[in-house]
C-alpha cells in the first residue's frame, strides 16, 4: 500500500490517519463467523486530520454529519465478504467514495431568464385573460 490515499487531485489522507478494528461479523457463516474477526470497521479523526483544511472538515460535517460521531470520528463498516482482507478493501473504497463526494466542489449554478417562446406565451395568455374579463363588463347602450 502507498504511504497515503488520493482522494481528489491535491487531497492526500495519510494511511496513518486510518485506524481498523477487526470484529467477528454477524449472521449465518457457519463456523467461520464464529472464529474470524472478518468485520472491517474504518475509524478516521475528521476533527484532528491535519490533512485537511478547517474548510474540507466543515464539507465533510455537512455532507457526511450523520456518520460522524460527537467525537468527530467518521466509522465505516463492511461485513460483506467472508475475507476480512476484503472487508478491508471494501471499506477503504467506501471512505474514498463518501470524502470524495463530500469534498467536490459544485459549481454555482447560473439562473437563467426566461426564454423569448415562454414570454411570448405569457402575454398571449395575459391578452386572453384580459379579452375575456371585458366580455363580461357591462354591455353599453351604444353597441
Amino acid at each position: 500500500m502507498t504511504a497515503s490515499l488520493e482522494i481528489l487531485p491535491g487531497v492526500r489522507i495519510a494511511h496513518s490517519e486510518i485506524t481498523y478494528l477487526f470484529t467477528r461479523s454477524r449472521g449465518p457463516g457457519g463456523q467461520n463467523v464464529n472464529k474470524v474477526s472478518s468485520r472491517v470497521e474504518l475509524l478516521f479523526d475528521v476533527e484532528n486530520s491535519p490533512s485537511l483544511s478547517v474548510d474540507q472538515k466543515r464539507a465533510l460535517r455537512n455532507a457526511l454529519g450523520k456518520r460522524i460521531g460527537a467525537d468527530g470520528v467518521l466509522r465505516i463498516e463492511s461485513q460483506e465478504s467472508r475475507s476480512q482482507w476484503a472487508n478491508r478493501e471494501i471499506v477503504l473504497r467506501k471512505f474514498t467514495e463518501l470524502l470524495s463526494r463530500a469534498l467536490r466542489v459544485r459549481k454555482r449554478r447560473i439562473p437563467s431568464g426566461p426564454t423569448k417562446a415562454s414570454g411570448a406565451k405569457r402575454l398571449s395568455t395575459k391578452k386572453h385573460r384580459g379579452g375575456l374579463k371585458s366580455l363580461r363588463r357591462r354591455v353599453s347602450r351604444d353597441d
